[in-house]
């Protein structure tokens, strides 16, 4: 089982990245799929998430209006279309699937480190000035 996240790299303040995340010997099928970070120094935060059956989403105050996540249920993959990038986006960034019940949902205490496993290494996103 894993998941392997892609698509960082470096940005210009302003400019956009899109993230992947796919998962090998995971099916990502009727659970919820979240995007966390970690900055030098800080704790991993929820960035967004996304409820695969219903596609619902949701996104912290940090990045709402900015951020995209989205799924492609045929190839079990979720993306984090990120706009408008600025240097406190700079982190490593991380999906992972909820484990713990509700399994499905986004709704609840959706950003707890604890509910998710299967974490990846982490794609790094640096955003200059």
């Amino acid at each position: 089982v894993q998941v392997v996240e892609s698509g960082g790299g470096l940005a210009q303040a302003g400019e956009s990245r899109k993230l992947s995340c796919i998962g090998s010997g995971l099916s990502f099928d009727g659970v919820a799929m979240a995007w966390f970070r970690q900055a030098p120094g800080k704790e991993r935060e929820g960035v967004a998430c996304i409820a695969w059956a219903e596609a619902t989403t949701l996104y912290s105050d940090t990045v709402k209006g900015r951020f995209t996540i989205s799924r492609d249920t045929a190839n079990n993959t979720v993306y984090l279309q990120m706009n408008n990038l600025q240097p406190e986006d700079t982190a490593t960034y991380y999906c992972a699937p909820r484990i713990h019940f509700p399994q499905g949902s986004c709704t609840t205490a959706w950003g707890m480190l604890a509910l998710y496993s299967y974490w990846g290494q982490g794609t790094q996103v640096t955003v200059s000035s």
